[in-house]
């Protein structure tokens, strides 16, 4: 008896493990040329854009299903259609800048279907405050 479960129990683990290569073989694969951008100075009120460019580089089709920044004052765009292998797409960031002075760094997760699991892509740079316009203690008033 015991060797009909220790035999059984052989035969599952290697098909469970044969499933799991065949999978991890056809799955997609999410690369990114770069996963970091810095802005370098930016003036207040900018919006700052920049698209981070990928690539599936698996043997399935990739879908993007949540692409998350890490606060409000960062937007994404992202492609909503699968994207199949070899192809290429982009995620947008853009980051808005006004009433923001000062340095900056943004995270966006990319959530996929990829092997590889989620991926961050940051954002960074620094604010240069408008400046101010000056408010002339002498008043021009009309004498009629």
């Amino acid at each position: 008896m015991k060797k009909i479960f220790l035999i059984t129990g052989l035969l599952l683990s290697g098909l469970l493990t044969f499933a799991q290569s065949t999978e991890t073989e056809n799955s997609s694969e999410i690369r990114f040329e770069k996963t970091e951008y810095d802005f370098g100075n930016i003036k207040e009120g900018t919006l700052a854009t920049y698209e981070f460019v990928f690539s599936n580089a698996g043997k399935s089709p990739l879908i993007l299903s949540a692409v998350q920044p890490s606060c409000g004052c960062t937007t994404p765009e992202w492609p909503k259609e699968p994207i199949m292998p070899g192809a290429k797409a982009k995620v947008k960031a853009v980051y808005n800048s006004h009433g923001r002075p000062g340095t900056f760094q943004k995270y966006i997760t990319v959530k996929s279907n990829a092997k590889n699991g989620d991926i961050s892509l940051t954002i960074k740079g620094n604010v240069s405050p408008m400046p101010v316009e000056p408010v002339s203690p002498v008043r021009n008033q009309n004498t009629d």
